[in-house]
């Protein structure tokens, strides 16, 4: 059956409803120049046995690496029960609660995700997600502008991951924002405070403080924090969620806390999956929730005096006026948010702390070793988590290509988004390694230089 059901008599009556002779007309606005005509790349159509045995050959083409790269997408050991729990019915097909009053059960885990995400990060409130980091990162500088009303400059540190920064630009520059980059001390791997001191007294809404940072490293966010607020501007934690089972959390920084906290939720039971699906986080004070994008869930009781939940705030577009919307965000990835919710809660805050220090565990052993082979060396001095940048003596591009070879991804190269760095790569590794898998990195690294 077609996906669209409509006879050839219900298109032509449709048609001349609305005064037009066919559906090509409906497009005559796309100049001629735009229009792909003829798909002639396309090869002839298959039967069935023909395409299942194409997809086992490309299949066959797939190889397993070694991976050892993070830079933001980080691979964890999922319990089998997270999406064998995730994918029932009940779950996948009903994770949008459009019709609150008939969802009870999608209310109730995002009920429970809020409050698992507040209490990680010690805020006030939760939303029900975002599409992710970065998207996440850009709505909360807007919700940062919004509530702070007399500045439109936000100081966004290049220790920031470099997509994250050029999505937050994309989608804030045309709103009147300007995103000012505070550069980063050569020797720690972080935060410039020199450079950071030139904007003291300035017209300023907010300053991000990422924890990690992208280089792995730990920034002072207690000083960062207290000076953000000293300037009478916000402060903006973002944070890998996974840590904070060990880090302090944003809403214990300095005296005050954290105004807003993001940050992505893939370490939290969402798999590489060549780049998503994953979810954002966001988190605030009281006092910053009705600037909040998306949407909270809240409990209450029914008339009855029955315990319930239900769509606290939905300050998006679906809800309320276009015009009146905090965000235009027209999916909260709930089926995500489920299955993090799901994760969370089979590790608990022992299994979360667990993983968190077997992960930078890794990191110190794998950093030791690395730094063995002749001419490699930690480039930074700052504490770092579970992420190393390492300092080559030879093209970091052929050097990954050549642990590639050996069946290693080796990591990522710094070099395309900070060339000053040189040949230097971004390590990470998690709790998923073993003892073998380091010294087989330090094998691959070696041959791969000498």
């Amino acid at each position: 059956m077609p996906f669209i059901p409509h006879t050839e008599s219900d298109i032509a009556a449709m048609l001349a409803s609305i005064g037009t002779k066919n559906i090509d007309a409906l497009f005559d606005e796309i100049p001629a120049a735009l229009r792909s005509g003829k798909l002639t790349a396309i090869g002839d159509g298959l039967n069935e046995m023909q395409v299942t045995r194409l997809m086992h050959e490309r299949a066959a083409l797939d190889t397993t690496q070694l991976n050892f790269i993070g830079a933001g997408a980080y691979e964890h050991h999922i319990p089998a029960a997270v999406w064998e729990i995730a994918t029932r019915g009940e779950f996948y097909t009903a994770y949008t609660p459009y019709q609150a009053e008939a969802s009870q059960g999608t209310l109730q885990v995002l009920y429970e995700y809020q409050t698992m995400i507040a209490s990680l990060t010690g805020m006030d409130a939760s939303n029900a997600s975002l599409y992710d980091g970065a998207s996440g990162l850009a709505e909360a500088i807007l919700m940062a502008v919004r509530a702070h009303k007399s500045s439109r400059r936000v100081l966004l540190p290049a220790t920031v991951s470099p997509l994250y920064r050029s999505v937050a630009r994309s989608i804030v520059k045309l709103q009147n924002i300007e995103l000012v980059e505070i550069p980063f001390d050569a020797a720690t791997g972080t935060t410039d405070f020199k450079a950071l001191e030139q904007h003291a007294g300035g017209d300023i809404a907010a300053l991000v403080i990422p924890q990690p940072n992208f280089f792995g490293a730990l920034e002072d966010v207690d000083a960062l924090t207290a000076w953000a607020h000293a300037q009478g501007a916000l402060a903006i934690g973002l944070v890998n969620p996974l840590t904070l089972a060990l880090l302090k959390a944003p809403g214990q920084w300095a005296e005050k806390g954290a105004d807003i906290a993001v940050g992505d939720g893939q370490p939290l039971g969402a798999p590489l999956s060549s780049g998503g699906p994953y979810f954002g986080f966001m988190c605030c004070k009281q006092v910053l929730v009705r600037q909040m994008p998306g949407r909270i869930i809240g409990r209450t009781v029914d008339m009855e005096g029955k315990p319930g939940f239900t769509l606290t705030l939905q300050a998006r577009e679906q809800h309320i006026r276009r015009a009146k919307a905090t965000s235009n965000i027209c999916s909260n990835q709930g089926l995500m948010v489920t299955a993090a919710t799901i994760h969370m809660a089979l590790l608990g805050v022992d299994g979360l702390r667990r993983v968190a220090a077997a992960s930078h565990a890794n990191t110190q052993v794998l950093a030791v070793l690395a730094s063995g082979v002749p001419g490699v060396k930690c480039l930074f001095s700052a504490p770092h988590f579970h992420e190393v940048a390492l300092h080559l003596p030879k093209s970091s591009a052929a050097v990954l290509a050549s642990m590639a070879e050996k069946g290693v991804s080796g990591g990522f190269d710094l070099q395309l988004h900070y060339p000053q760095l040189g040949n230097t790569i971004l390590v990470c590794t998690t709790e998923t390694k073993t003892n073998e898998d380091l010294q087989r990195y330090v094998a691959a690294l070696r041959h791969a230089l000498y």
